[in-house]
């Protein structure tokens, strides 16, 4: 099968959310059960949050000021597509959500660095992250998926097919942990299904459990 007979699956992410991180590993899942292309895009919880900044509890508003952590990795990540195209971002991201999120390291230099590594990136990337040379290709990537979903919405965005062939884009879906196998299918089709669906726009109940990392 060829990449044009896939479904393209365009996903919206910020290494910082360990909700998004649980999504994109269903993502992962969903390409190897179903026939879909997952294109990697970067949004920005920092972006996103600016202008709200006091609505903010503390340990999450230090990391979303201006050069906290939430900045530094979503500029690396801008960084290494824009230098060596999009298709690196995949790899990028499971390196430093692994680190992140399983491996709960800091979220600084020496990890941003060992991830590039593992992603085949040079390190001097992480340069872009205490810069803001980048913050136009970033405001711009995050700003496609945030015209695609509207601005009620946080981490992750995804956009599938809709009805028409036309893309329907959502936030989430959030779920741990990550489904497997013929679950992780199911939710694919039936993601499939309510962006199919005119009209629909919600599922939600409460969060009663936090991400569980497997």
């Amino acid at each position: 099968m060829t990449a044009s007979e896939k479904t393209v699956a365009d996903f919206w992410f910020d290494p910082q959310c360990p909700w998004a991180w649980m999504t994109s590993r269903w993502m992962l899942e969903v390409e190897k059960v179903r026939p879909v292309e997952v294109r990697w895009h970067v949004m920005s919880l920092a972006v996103l949050n600016e202008n709200k900044l006091d609505e903010i509890p503390g340990e999450y508003r230090e990391a979303l000021l201006p050069g906290g952590s939430a900045w530094v990795s979503v500029r690396v990540c801008i960084a290494a597509a824009k230098k060596h195209g999009p298709e690196v971002l995949g790899a990028l991201y499971t390196a430093l959500g692994t680190r992140f999120h399983v491996q709960g390291l800091p979220r600084d230099r020496a990890t941003i660095e060992a991830a590039l590594v593992e992603a085949g990136l040079p390190v001097e990337l992480a340069d872009a992250g205490y810069t803001d040379a980048f913050d136009e290709e970033l405001r711009a990537s995050h700003q496609e998926g945030i015209d695609k979903v509207g601005q009620d919405v946080g981490t992750p965005v995804i956009a599938v097919p809709g009805a028409d062939g036309e893309q329907v884009a959502f936030f989430g879906p959030v779920v741990t942990p990550a489904p497997k196998g013929e679950a992780a299918a199911r939710l694919w089709d039936g993601t499939l299904l309510v962006a199919s669906t005119p009209g629909f726009y919600e599922i939600k109940r409460t969060r009663t459990q936090g991400p569980i990392f497997d």
